[in-house]
């Protein structure tokens, strides 16, 4: 399997510096971050770890439930994923760290009623590489549509 490559150029200090994130593996762009757009309710057009970590998730997250629908029988029509990754005070260590993850999914999928669905909702969960790599509470809220 292969490697993937991410890169940060920073400057400066934790609250005065800048800098951008670089998604060298696909060259399909570099983003702006900075800590005090990091911790604001608004992000002012910057990224953020927490961001990208959610674009990540959503990203598995969907391949993963596309192939728990498939190998139980299901038809996916369309799957609409979003990750919502919260940053917030790390009490024991101090500092910050990820306090939780919830994803949300809608499904348009063929074959399986509510209940086997959000079934296989959470057995997807669990296979996703990147929930694995995620050692922080991780919420499904999944529903058919249609």
């Amino acid at each position: 399997m292969p490697t993937r490559t991410a890169r940060t150029a920073w400057n400066g200090g934790l609250q005065d510096g800048s800098g951008q994130v670089e998604l060298t593996s696909s060259g399909a762009g570099t983003f702006d971050v900075d800590f005090p757009k990091r911790a604001s309710d608004d992000a002012q057009g910057a990224t953020s770890p927490e961001e990208l970590v959610a674009a990540a998730h959503s990203a598995c997250y969907a391949m993963s439930l596309s192939n728990v629908v498939t190998q139980g029988g299901g038809t996916v029509h369309s799957l609409d994923v979003s990750a919502d990754v919260t940053l917030g005070p790390d009490e024991e260590a101090g500092g910050f760290k990820l306090t939780g993850i919830a994803l949300t999914v809608r499904g348009e999928v063929e074959g399986l009623d509510a209940a086997g669905f959000a079934e296989a909702a959470e057995k997807a969960e669990q296979a996703c590489p990147v929930s694995k790599a995620l050692a922080v509470p991780i919420t499904v809220d999944a529903s058919l549509e249609g």
